[in-house]
C-alpha cells in the first residue's frame, strides 16, 4: 500500500470511527461525515488523474456537489433541531416524536 492510499484510507477510517464512537453532538457527527466525504473526493480525483480520461473527470465533481448539498441539508436539520430541543445532543433528541 502507498502512503497516497494509506493516507486516504486512514483518513476515511477515522472520519467513521469519529461517526461510530464520538455521537454525542449532531454537529460532531456532520463534521465527521463531511470529512469522510473530502477523503472520499480527494481518493477519486486523484484516480481519475492517474486514468488520464476524461470520463472520469466527472465524478469527483459529482461527488463534490452531492457532499455540497449533504452538507447544507445537515446544517438545516442542526438548525432546526437547535431551535427545537435547545440543543444539539444526539442522547436528548427522540426520534420516534415530532
Amino acid at each position: 500500500m502507498t502512503p497516497v492510499h494509506f493516507s486516504f484510507s486512514s483518513a476515511f477510517t477515522l472520519g467513521l470511527m469519529g461517526l461510530a464512537f464520538h455521537r454525542t453532538h449532531l454537529l460532531s457527527a456532520l463534521l465527521c461525515l463531511e470529512g469522510m466525504m473530502l477523503s472520499l473526493f480527494i481518493a477519486l480525483a486523484l484516480w481519475a488523474m492517474q486514468f488520464e480520461s476524461i470520463m472520469f473527470s466527472t465524478a469527483p465533481m459529482l461527488l463534490l456537489a452531492f457532499s455540497a448539498c449533504e452538507a447544507s441539508a445537515g446544517l438545516a436539520l442542526l438548525v432546526a433541531t437547535a431551535r427545537t430541543h435547545g440543543t444539539d445532543r444526539l442522547q436528548n433528541l427522540n426520534l420516534l416524536q415530532c
